[in-house]
């Protein structure tokens, strides 16, 4: 390839880098835009953090790891917003605990607007004055940084439906869209044969993706069978109507504690008044609808339910191997009511498996064969987490589809039940 082609893709790729750039940057903004000021600054518990802690921590992102490493003459907005907004990188400092983000009433959101307007500037300022082929190492880090403040869009929305919930008015983030109350197709069993799979990333994939997602590599899986479908709240209600909670053999000992200490009797966000089941939303309280999904499960519940039905959760290379078969689209944050819709019949195999709930696997979050942590100063985004959660798959309706993979390996502590999280069954097929 010669030089001026060459030059000619180094300009294309950081021109569409910097229009990811600003595009993500001005969607978290429009995200808070209806908010008030009271919305952003609340954090009930200490698995919550204000909206407003997250528009700065995005902007703190790109201070410490671009414009402090790569913009000659950077000053810092505000020293002491390192200490506020770094979230757990150890290496690059002193943090405020996660449990003691709501305490921040100051700074305001005005100033953290303005924070965000002076990183993004700076930002843009850098990219117009690189020279072609400089600082490799930078553009990863942006790349990896657009990609984290997406993965924070998510986050803010359910953090945000976890402090609404707490309050007893229970506020809408906004109007939901009619629901499609269509009954969905009876979910089927898919087979797999025994053999050699390969999940993760190949060695010559293009785009981005993250540390713990390479390398592709092989693993063998005995024959199985996965729904077609996401279990879904009519189901779910049958579990709990049998005594599901009650029976301690469907639960592990540390779910089974849990949930008599936490007293779960349903998943998270629900409630009944007479015989209805409601459930708080992003638009508010809303009648459970009886054919969607089931969401806001625990890894421990979800653990539970499959034991109930005489099946199991799956594991994520048996996941990665069926959700390949299906293209990926779905309802994902552009194009969703932010929250599970009942499935339409727009899939081949797999009803649902991309887009509207993240899906627990029985795998924990470990490193692949030939795992690299990121080589340009950020090897801490992993290995903080890798050994200490399970995987999830499969994306929410609260995801961006542009930041999404089939290959993309999300994660949850099993305690967990906030997130979007639901489930599909998986069975062992005896040969």
């Amino acid at each position: 390839m010669g030089t001026s082609q060459t030059e000619h893709l180094h300009h294309f790729y950081l021109s569409q880098l910097s229009k990811r750039f600003l595009y993500v940057r001005k969607k978290t903004e429009d995200m808070c835009h209806f908010l008030s000021d009271e919305d952003v600054a609340l954090a009930y518990s200490p698995h919550t953090s204000p909206l407003k802690w997250y528009l700065a921590h995005t902007s703190w992102y790109f201070e410490k790891f671009i414009l402090e490493k790569y913009k000659k003459g950077y000053r810092s907005y505000k020293a002491e917003f390192d200490f506020l907004y770094n979230s757990y990188y150890r290496r690059a400092g002193s943090y405020l605990p996660e449990d003691r983000r709501g305490v921040l009433s100051r700074p305001s959101r005005t100033e953290i607007m303005l924070y965000r307007q002076y990183v993004t500037e700076s930002v843009m300022g850098l990219l117009d004055s690189l020279m072609p082929f400089s600082e490799g190492k930078m553009l990863k880090a942006l790349e990896l940084g657009i990609n984290l403040e997406e993965q924070d869009q998510e986050r803010m929305l359910v953090d945000l439906k976890k402090n609404f919930f707490e309050n007893p008015l229970r506020p809408q983030y906004q109007n939901m869209n009619a629901q499609d109350t269509t009954q969905p197709r009876v979910a089927r069993w898919k087979s797999f044969h025994e053999g050699l799979v390969k999940i993760g990333v190949p060695t010559d994939y293009q785009f981005f993706s993250f540390d713990h997602e390479r390398d592709q590599h092989n693993v063998w899986l005995d024959a199985y069978e996965l729904s077609t479908h996401l279990v879904t709240n009519g189901e779910y209600i049958q579990f709990i109507d049998e005594g599901g909670y009650d029976n301690p053999r469907f639960w592990v000992a540390e779910g089974l504690e849990l949930k008599e200490k936490e007293k779960w009797e349903h998943p998270l966000y629900w409630e009944k008044e007479g015989l209805q089941w409601w459930s708080m939303t992003l638009s508010g309280m809303s009648q459970v609808d009886l054919n969607a999904p089931v969401g806001h499960i625990s890894f421990y519940e979800a653990l539970a339910f499959s034991r109930w039905k005489g099946a199991r959760l799956p594991t994520e290379a048996e996941w990665e191997t069926a959700a390949r078969l299906e293209k990926v689209s779905g309802s994902f944050l552009e194009n969703s009511n932010l929250e599970p819709q009942t499935s339409s019949d727009k899939y081949d195999h797999f009803s649902q498996i991309h887009g509207t709930l993240w899906e627990w696997t029985m795998s924990p979050l470990l490193p692949y064969p030939r795992y690299k942590a990121l080589s340009y100063g950020l090897s801490e985004y992993s290995e903080k987490l890798l050994g200490h959660y399970f995987v999830l798959r499969g994306g929410s309706c609260l995801t961006p589809q542009s930041h999404y993979r089939s290959t993309y390996r999300n994660f949850a502590k099993p305690e967990m039940r906030h997130y979007y999280t639901g489930i599909r069954l998986a069975r062992d097929i005896h040969q």
